[in-house]
């Protein structure tokens, strides 16, 4: 086996346990805060938003520090910078004597955090450029199975060990993870040739890729790929609630219709990831986008649970083909040197979507409802598709008359 399907799974391992463990929190979060010591339901509520969202609001602007000194120092090095510093901080969390404590741990959690951008900065650095869609969507697909089953562990160890526990496991098995990854994957990175390169500023870094228009587009495409996806994500049970009433199995449905997306997503991730190292990412990627609008259209139509499900499902068959294609095409667009720095960049993009996609959607229901949100996400991702096509299509097709080529 070539080392670049070890490092793949490998690094997809340690994908699942990183997503898994950020995610494995949320249904018991506002039962943990309340044993800490935070009783009015009205507190509960404001300070579990407050620490579900800490650690996004520092991983956004640490992000593109962690991508300067691994395009300085190595990608593997951040991998495990970031992943014994996880595997400790979370372990922490079930220390927690006060809610204070719990959004400082997990503000420091995001400080740190950067595995992902690593790992994908690491597997388009080693996989064969004839299979970096194949690749990039098999790594996807791990992050994305443990966002599903990470809620589910949670619920379940909750009821069986309680709250405390649960973060030392988490933070055991990112250790363990972290562990495999520093004795198996490989990485040929020539520390001396980086060191001879000039030091360029997080700002003047930025400022050199947004010269490239490609790289751009696609750090908007994530923007508005989470900010789609989660601009509706906390109104789903409220959605739920509408179609199937509050009879029993409330819940249960309401988690169901976030898990069937995700199983889709893991599921097509790989395929559409194989499928364009054949047909060309750019040409997955377009389909991908305008498939995502054109469902959030039947998504608002929806008139009992069973519709939801059939186009929640859609939707994720979608979504697996745009993430991957955009990794895969970041690698494409950037300069030698710069890999880890542009994956970074991608990252705060996507943590900028999952801090503002909530927040407005929020917002925005309280005037239009969660039908009017899934009319706009559709709006956002049609005409995303359209700068996608502009940027990577048809500039590609100018340069090509320019320079006399085929």
């Amino acid at each position: 086996m070539g080392n670049w399907k070890l490092n793949l799974i490998v690094l997809w391992f340690g994908q699942f346990l990183v997503m898994a463990g950020m995610t494995m929190v949320i249904p018991f979060l506002p039962l943990y805060i309340q044993e800490l010591g935070i009783s009015d339901p009205n507190d509960v509520a404001f300070w579990a938003g407050i620490v579900f969202a800490g650690n996004f609001v520092t991983s956004f602007f640490f992000q593109p520090l962690w991508g300067k000194l691994a395009d300085r120092y190595g990608r593997k090095v951040m991998l495990l910078r970031s992943g014994f510093g996880m595997a400790i901080v979370i372990a922490l969390m079930g220390l927690a004597g006060n809610v204070w404590h719990l959004l400082l741990l997990r503000i420091l959690n995001g400080t740190i955090a950067g595995y992902v951008p690593a790992a994908v900065a690491l597997m388009s650095a080693t996989a064969p450029k004839n299979r970096m869609g194949f690749a990039m969507g098999t790594l996807q697909s791990g992050g994305v199975a443990g966002t599903i089953l990470g809620p589910l562990i949670g619920g379940i160890l909750a009821e069986w060990i309680g709250f405390r526990p649960i973060f030392y496991i988490t933070g055991a098995l990112i250790f363990v993870a972290s562990m495999l990854a520093l004795f198996v994957v490989k990485e040929n990175f020539n520390l001396a040739d980086a060191a001879r390169k000039p030091s360029v500023s997080i700002i003047a870094g930025f400022r050199e890729l947004s010269k490239i228009p490609q790289l751009m587009a696609l750090f908007t495409v994530t923007l508005l790929i989470q900010f789609a996806l989660l601009s509706s994500m906390p109104l789903i049970p409220l959605f739920v609630q509408e179609l199937h009433g509050k009879g029993e199995y409330l819940a249960f449905f309401a988690g169901l219709v976030g898990s069937i997306t995700g199983l889709s997503n893991m599921i097509a991730s790989p395929l559409l990831g194989r499928l364009g190292d054949r047909i060309g990412q750019v040409r997955i990627l377009l389909f991908s986008l305008i498939g995502a609008a054109l469902i959030f259209i039947p998504q608002a139509l929806v008139l009992n649970i069973w519709q939801l499900f059939a186009v929640r499902f859609m939707l994720g068959i979608f979504m697996g083909g745009l993430l991957p294609s955009v990794n895969a095409l970041i690698r494409k667009f950037t300069p030698d040197g710069m890999e880890s720095r542009a994956y970074s960049f991608n990252s705060s993009f996507l943590s900028l979507g999952n801090m503002i996609g909530p927040v407005a959607g929020g917002a925005l229901s309280t005037y239009i409802g969660i039908r009017g949100i899934f009319y706009i996400a559709s709006a956002l991702l049609v005409l995303n598709a359209v700068w996608v096509y502009q940027t990577l299509v048809r500039r590609s097709k100018v340069n090509l008359k320019e320079t006399g080529g085929p």
